[in-house]
């Protein structure tokens, strides 16, 4: 009888579920849909419980699209947005809405904490910044704002460990999710207890730490009842999205470097020595010990969502036959590299690496009676471009060398927005045959786990293949060259005006 590995991904916008067989092809994926709500500004949040419901029933769907038993399923990992702080009774009970990624509302917690500790203990220990984004900041928010919530935590969880409890009853933390706790030793994979005393952050809400391919638990009965899975399932620890793509698309070696296209933009890195930089993001990948210097924008597909729904023509696209995406590729294309001087910087939820601005704002500039729709589009998409271009800058400046790149998410569909991607930073993009890099590298997790493959190495030669390169465009080149200095001057610029203003 075959067996096969389901992955899945709790995103931003929605999660995704599939199935594959143990040579990583899809056999079946579904989506479940949830809400994000803005209850005031710099609050951004997600029902953790709209998850659930959304993964049990996109489980149910992909086990009848695939057309398998459900004992055929090997082995479940999960994948998950980063910075959650799902706050959990004794009983598993939500208690209140979690604080994704975007959200900031612990800024002027953390520069409180900054200013107490300072940042260089902060970043000694954790490898990072102390940021408003981060899970530390909205703990401490619980405490100062909802005393009685904060009294009642048994366990703050993460996107993928709150699943993983749903499904097996077991509090967990992986190791890729542990750097967003300041608490977190980065070096030793472990909670420091004098760091926790220092924050204070209660050391006992914090779950025991898993490697990511570790086996937490078993589906339970009532998670079987939901989901469709098999009671007696295996179920490892997962881990962070952004990390599980970075294995999906076989970036497990030093150097190797995979830059991300989905909701948020960005790149990580795989290092085996530890380098980190308070401007970018450090964090444990999914596989055991090897680190990723990450850069995340808040600027990535997200981007062009919003540029479809204010910008996009339906009717148009409609009637010639595209998609919408499809549609607004095709008039980006029609519009010379560098946009004719309209410049975007993507700022679009403020901004995470390698500014750290909670305040940033979108902006576009150079815009006059000649410009189009088509050089709005078009500028948004190297406006993502420059933005990882900045953070590879940042890192190479870290010591941390890139000589190609290996696209993952949405945008990586897009030819013309890989090419302007290579174009801009330079770079050969790799863009593999597979469109499910992160609920696959979340699979890849429960193969490992469970034994379907005896290393992340056997993994990723089974699993893995290149559907196309990208090299960059030696003119294209000097444009946006000149494209980046206007980019980077703008900020500087108009950063000053990107803070809280007196009244």
């Amino acid at each position: 009888m075959d067996k096969y590995l389901m992955g899945m991904d709790i995103g931003t916008s929605s999660c995704k579920v599939a199935i594959f067989d143990t040579k990583g092809e899809v056999v079946a994926q579904t989506n479940g849909e949830y809400h994000t709500y803005y209850p005031q500004e710099g609050f951004v949040e997600q029902n953790p419980e709209e998850w659930w419901n959304a993964v049990c029933e996109a489980s149910k769907l992909c086990i009848q699209k695939a057309n398998i038993n459900p004992e055929q399923i090997a082995g479940v990992g999960v994948a998950g947005q980063s910075w959650s702080a799902i706050a959990v009774d004794v009983d598993g009970n939500v208690l209140v809405n979690n604080p994704i990624w975007m959200d900031t509302r612990s800024s002027d917690i953390c520069k409180i904490l900054t200013n107490q500790l300072g940042p260089q203990r902060i970043f000694e220990l954790s490898g990072n910044s102390l940021q408003p984004t981060y899970t530390t900041g909205k703990i401490i928010y619980y405490k100062l704002h909802h005393p009685a919530v904060y009294e009642r935590i048994f366990a703050i969880l993460q996107s993928n460990s709150y699943i993983v409890y749903k499904l097996t009853g077991e509090f967990s933390q992986d190791k890729s999710q542990g750097y967003g706790i300041h608490c977190y030793d980065m070096k030793e994979g472990t909670w420091d207890q004098d760091m926790c005393a220092q924050l204070g952050i209660k050391a006992s809400i914090l779950p025991k730490i898993y490697e990511c391919s570790d086996i937490v638990g078993s589906i339970n009965k009532t998670a079987a009842e939901k989901s469709g899975l098999l009671e007696g399932t295996k179920v490892v620890a997962g881990g962070l999205d952004a990390a599980c793509a970075t294995l999906g698309v076989g970036v497990i070696h030093n150097g190797q470097t995979q830059e991300q296209g989905g909701q948020a933009g960005g790149m990580s890195i795989c290092i085996d020595t530890y380098k980190a930089d308070p401007r970018l993001i450090m964090s444990n990948h999914v596989v055991p010990g090897k680190w990723l210097l990450q850069g995340g924008t808040t600027g990535g597909g997200g981007v062009m969502r919003w540029v479809e729904r204010e910008l996009g023509d339906r009717g148009t696209a409609k009637e010639r036959g595209l998609s919408s995406f499809d549609y607004l590729n095709e008039i980006a294309a029609a519009v010379p590299a560098g946009s004719d001087g309209v410049t975007f910087l993507p700022y679009m939820a403020g901004e995470r690496s390698p500014i750290w601005n909670p305040y940033a704002k979108g902006v576009y500039y150079g815009l006059d009676f000649s410009k189009t729709r088509g050089h709005m589009v078009r500028s948004s998409m190297e406006g993502v471009a420059y933005s990882l271009k900045h953070n590879l800058d940042i890192a190479k400046d870290a010591g941390a060398s890139v000589k190609e790149l290996v696209a993952t998410g949405g945008s990586a569909n897009s030819l013309l927005w890989t090419q302007i991607k290579s174009d801009v930073t330079g770079k050969d993009i790799i863009v593999p045959a597979s469109d499910e890099a992160t609920p696959l590298g979340a699979a890849i997790l429960a193969g490992v786990g469970v034994g379907i493959y005896d290393s992340f190495e056997d993994a990723v030669r089974r699993c893995v293949t290149i559907k196309r390169m990208h090299t960059a465009n030696k003119d294209n080149q000097l444009t946006y060259g000149q494209g980046y200095k206007k980019y980077l001057k703008l900020y500087d610029l108009l950063e000053d005006m990107m803070q809280p203003q007196e009244n």
